[in-house]
């Protein structure tokens, strides 16, 4: 009798403690990968300035040069990527310091509701503001003849290229945050099957 109890202490034991820490490592690890990429397309597209001087004119024998700098925030649309991934970064590493601290905060599973209500709206923003800078992205390679709008990737490349980046990181961000976000709603709806035990 006592080693048929032992047999069953040891059959409840993986159960209990192998199935939920793994999906949370695999929910952290994801967040800290989505809190790199939004970050670095941040930092990358906050500090995107090149300048670069043009020939304007010729007088005679001498060239008059002008200095233009293109900055990020000369154009709204990065702006607002800017703050968009700044403020999903953020949302990414408070929500990381819930996950390893605020377990014991929990009460009656609402913060799992509001953790996956604010994942969704850190997907909306982000990707709205991924969706200006592209518009502006592109338009500032290709230009627009009908508007009579110049390209200047032609004479900004090393702008356009960093910005290109910040765009590639903020969208990877974006993939991450939709996946963090799918699990945070099946967290949300899954009975809570820890204090099952195999009989």
């Amino acid at each position: 009798m006592a080693s048929a109890n032992a047999e069953k202490t040891e059959l409840t034991v993986p159960v209990t403690l192998s199935s939920k820490p793994k999906k949370d490592w695999i929910l952290l690890s994801l967040r800290i990968l989505a809190f790199m990429a939004t970050a670095s397309a941040t930092i990358i597209m906050a500090l995107n300035k090149q300048t670069k001087s043009f020939v304007v004119a010729t007088v005679g024998t001498t060239q008059i040069k002008a200095t233009l700098t293109a900055k990020f925030h000369h154009t709204p649309a990065f702006v607002f990527f800017v703050i968009a991934n700044g403020n999903a970064s953020l949302h990414n590493l408070v929500m990381i310091a819930m996950d390893i601290f605020g377990r014991q905060f929990d009460y009656k599973g609402l913060r799992l509701a509001l953790i996956a209500i604010l994942d969704m709206l850190a997907v909306a923003l982000a990707s709205a503001g991924d969706g200006a800078a592209t518009f502006m992205s592109e338009l500032g390679k290709n230009g627009n003849s009908h508007a009579r709008w110049d390209k200047i990737c032609d004479k900004f490349e090393a702008y356009c290229n960093r910005g290109g980046a910040a765009l590639f990181a903020s969208f990877a961000g974006i993939i991450l945050l939709l996946i963090i976000t799918g699990m945070s709603i099946t967290k949300l709806l899954k009975p809570n099957r820890i204090n099952h035990v195999v009989p």
